[in-house]
């Protein structure tokens, strides 16, 4: 039995992240709508609130993970050659990776660290 995340194990975990997704989603776009006129200084300390921070990094992990089993998933389906798959995987963990980090620098910039 493989320890990564495949079959029932990926289902659940796109699940969860789906529902994590949209209720963040719903906080977000309520946030937003409860201060439409937010200026940059109000969202950087709306941003850097300890809780608001770590539902935002939650959401950033989530968002990844959901992408990379949507991304294999479809790339097991349709990609057949081994080492065409295995390059496009390549490619798109990079390109996650990469939108993780960015996406963490801004968070780190937002905390004040």
């Amino acid at each position: 039995m493989s320890s990564g995340l495949s079959g029932l194990r990926a289902w659940i975990v796109q699940r969860i992240s789906a529902v994590y997704l949209g209720l963040f989603f719903v906080f977000a776009v309520g946030a937003m709508a409860f201060h439409p006129h937010m200026s940059y200084e109000h969202w950087r300390a709306w941003i850097g609130h300890p809780a608001v921070l770590l539902a935002t990094a939650v959401f950033v992990v989530m968002l990844l993970l959901h992408a990379w089993i949507g991304v294999r998933d479809i790339l097991i389906d349709y990609v057949h050659p081994l080492w065409l798959r295995v390059t496009a995987y390549s490619l798109v963990i990079i390109f996650l990776l990469g939108c993780g980090a960015w996406a963490g620098r801004i968070l780190l910039q937002a905390s004040g660290l």
